[in-house]
Order: C-alpha cells, then sequence, then structure tokens
C-alpha cells in the first residue's frame, strides 16, 4: 500500500527523524492500519449517525453548588495584591479595538 519514500515523508511530517531500521519497521506497521481502515471503509454506514458510539458515554460531574469560604480573609490574605474584597491581577486584555 505504501512504500519507505511514503514512511520517511509521513515521518518528515510529523517531524519524526528515523534510522533506515526504524522506516523498515515501520513500513509493515502502517500497511497494516491501511488495511484495516480498508476494511472498515467496506462497512455500510449509511443510516448511521456519525455520533453513533457502543457504549453510552455521559459526562460523570458533579452539580455546580454555591458555596461561602469558611474564611474569607485568610484566603484574600494570601494574593500577593488585592483591591478591597477582589483579587488584583494585571490586565490582559486591551482597551484598543
Amino acid at each position: 500500500m505504501i512504500d519507505l519514500e511514503q514512511v520517511r515523508k509521513v515521518a518528515n511530517l510529523a517531524r519524526l527523524e528515523l534510522t533506515p531500521e526504524e522506516e523498515e519497521q515501520f513500513l509493515p506497521q502502517l500497511n497494516s492500519i491501511l488495511e484495516y481502515f480498508q476494511q472498515l471503509s467496506e462497512l455500510d454506514t449509511e443510516n448511521v449517525p456519525p455520533t453513533t458510539r457502543a457504549i453510552d458515554v455521559s459526562n460523570v460531574t458533579r452539580s455546580d453548588q454555591l458555596q461561602r469560604y469558611p474564611d474569607r480573609d485568610a484566603l484574600l490574605a494570601e494574593s500577593p495584591d488585592q483591591d478591597g474584597d477582589f483579587f488584583k491581577v494585571p490586565q490582559i486584555l486591551s482597551t484598543e479595538e
């Protein structure tokens, strides 16, 4: 499917420096991957939605709950710079348009 020249091109695009032995090693591996994709392309996926998964996946996250920090003054005291009840940070956005 691919030859050594194409392996070298892929390595160059990936910014990899391969030895001649590594190029020889990767050649059958890359061909094996391409053969597998060829098998997958033979499947009829006409009526399969693009986001179909073999198993249901959902985020396992807790819901946000607003809570007061128990010692707000101690937290603010750890800041290198503050302005009243707020942390003071360097400006990162310019006011110019």
